[in-house]
């Protein structure tokens, strides 16, 4: 409707509108999750990863087509307070009976700030709070199915309902596996409890594909007491299906859904539904995060900013600057009493940075879009961020002025923070490492370094070379896993050339101090590494034992053709000895 008609139908046609924009995203998104089966199945795994890319960027396009809708149609920037107002109360009523209430709303929010300022941020116009419950809302197909073993049996339960999921390659022998199974929860719990009348297995009705992997999420009720479980189901050599291991441990669960790895493809018709299953599962694990790794990173962002508020009116430290070694790019502070840190983009680089604004930001980008295999953490990216400036200590105001102040700017009594990026918290391997030497806990060096090598070939495969492998870029999560997280240098290790360095022409050239060879943007010789690596007795004895060919072009060479042959490693997010392969080995092949 024109911007001359009546407020009310304005506001109305607004609505109408909004709601149109995001039911197209989410069909599109849900269309593109429910193909997973079928990529899973027939076992393209290119195409898996590039859906994983284009998926990422429905959002942002279904944004922009429904801000460019509202501009042609309504003029919007035109529109009065009071429209925009009883736009947001229309677009409520028509949420009434919507299976994704929630992600509408921020989809609401989306396109409303892309048309009007900051000021207008507050509950009057966007959902600062949420309006419409997702409690109780009747999904098609169920959420998750149920399984009776009181009436069939455990075997028979289990067996069907692996079965249940349709696929359409065979398995190998579901008969032998699901023994495995049943020996482990043996092996687990001990002894096996007495059943109960209300004895149930609960399972989500969408596996959650990653990679070449379909992952298999329930619980078992009986009384009182829940028991979580997680089974992979992978493709053997020969092209059938098999169940890899069982996963028990609510812990080891929540690993799967770290923001290190790639994000699932799950078919949901009411994602909160899901959320809500995986957090009687993960109680633990915040409801943004459980988005995000469905792929739903915008509400990810949503639930997390309301997160940081409520914890920010509960709590009274301030925001200081994260300690460790300064970024030459990136200004990092944090809160101590909420487990993020808090990046931006510095407005001037060290002079050994070859980079620009637009580079780094491509960077981190990039960094959603390839499978992190348990090996870079992701971050969430905020614009006009509104923080209480009393929050901050003195020392972090002066450092954001001298080094960002273009991203800085003052409104009341909140801090406006115009870009910044924010990830979960780590120690950073350099400070790891230092305390590990000064208590003398030689286990912890050795555990560490070799994490820290780990980490570097896990991303090889992967086609990422971090660029920078300094100790400082990398840090210790609470499992004690290493994890990359300074992305300006990153690149694609087949755009990298690894060389080794060529013998001096003379002996004038070797004592000079000057490079006797040409050197492009590109090139990496790795046998440069041990200078800045080995900085210990104790760090280079890990080191030696573990990862020498780090040190060798032929290894780095050797990972670029498999990259380039088109190799898909497997990376599990659970440790190797989990495998049934490895727990039986004379029950199964290896």
């Amino acid at each position: 409707m024109p911007a001359g008609g009546s407020d009310d139908l304005i506001a109305e046609s607004i609505a109408t509108v909004l709601v149109d924009g995001f039911d197209k995203h989410y069909r599109l998104f849900r269309e593109s999750s429910a193909l997973a089966k079928q990529r899973f199945e027939l076992a393209r795994w290119q195409e898996v990863q590039q859906a994983v890319r284009d998926r990422i960027q429905f959002y942002d396009d279904r944004v922009r087509e429904t801000t460019e809708r509202l501009h042609r149609e309504f003029n919007a920037d035109s529109l009065s307070d009071i429209v925009w107002q009883q736009a947001k109360l229309q677009f409520i009523g028509l949420l009434t009976n919507h299976k994704q209430p929630e992600l509408a709303e921020t989809f609401f929010n989306s396109v409303f700030c892309q048309i009007l300022h900051r000021t207008y941020f507050h509950n009057d116009f966007i959902f600062v709070r949420p309006a419409v419950s997702t409690e109780y809302i009747e999904s098609d197909p169920p959420t998750y199915r149920c399984y009776y073993p009181n009436q069939v049996g455990f075997r028979a339960s289990i067996r069907q309902l692996f079965v249940d999921f349709g696929w359409a390659r065979k398995f190998a022998d579901l008969d032998r596996d699901v023994e495995l199974i049943l020996r482990s929860i043996g092996t687990h719990l001990g002894t096996i409890p007495a059943r109960e009348a209300n004895l149930q297995i609960q399972v989500l009705n969408s596996a959650f594909y990653r990679n070449k992997g379909a992952y298999v999420i329930g619980k078992a009720v009986n009384g009182a007491f829940e028991y979580p479980f997680t089974v992979p189901v992978l493709h053997s050599a020969d092209g059938k299906l098999y169940l890899d291991t069982v996963i028990l441990d609510a812990w080891r669960i929540g690993v799967l859904f770290s923001l290190s790895r790639a994000y699932f493809m799950v078919d949901m018709d009411v994602p909160s539904s899901y959320v809500q299953f995986l957090r009687s599962i993960m109680p633990n694990k915040p409801r943004s995060e459980l988005y995000t790794m469905l792929g739903l990173g915008k509400q990810g962002k949503t639930m997390f900013f309301r997160d940081l508020i409520f914890h920010l009116h509960h709590s009274a430290d301030q925001f200081i600057v994260a300690p460790g070694i300064r970024g030459l790019v990136m200004l990092v502070f944090t809160l101590p009493s909420y487990p993020y840190v808090f990046k931006v983009i510095k407005d001037v680089f060290g002079s050994s940075k070859e980079v620009d604004h637009d580079t780094v930001r491509r960077k981190y980008q990039l960094v959603k879009q390839v499978d992190r295999v348990g090996r870079m953490a992701d971050t969430l990216e905020f614009s006009k961020v509104a923080l209480p400036r009393a929050r901050f200590s003195r020392e972090l105001i002066d450092e954001l002025y001298r080094e960002v102040p273009s991203l800085i700017e003052e409104d009341g009594d909140d801090l406006i923070i115009r870009h910044l990026y924010i990830e979960r918290r780590m120690e950073p391997l350099n400070l790891y490492l230092e305390k590990a030497e000064q208590a003398g806990r030689d286990d912890l060096v050795e555990h560490a370094v070799s994490e820290y090598g780990n980490a570097i070939r896990e991303l090889a495969i992967a086609n990422i070379f971090p660029g920078d492998l300094l100790w400082k870029n990398f840090g210790v999560t609470r499992y004690g896993r290493v994890v990359f997280y300074d992305y300006d240098e990153i690149e694609f290790m087949t755009d990298c050339k690894f060389r080794r360095i060529p013998p001096p022409p003379n002996f004038e050239a070797e004592m000079s101090g000057e490079v006797w060879y040409s050197v492009s943007r590109l090139d990496v010789f790795p046998e440069e590494f041990e200078t800045f690596l080995l900085v210990s007795d104790r760090i280079r004895d890990a080191f030696m034992r573990h990862h020498p060919d780090l040190f060798d072009a032929e290894f780095w060479q050797n990972t670029q053709q498999l990259v380039r042959e088109g190799a898909m490693q497997d990376f599990f997010p659970y440790p190797e000895a989990m495998r049934f392969c490895n727990i039986y080995r004379d029950d199964r092949p290896v």
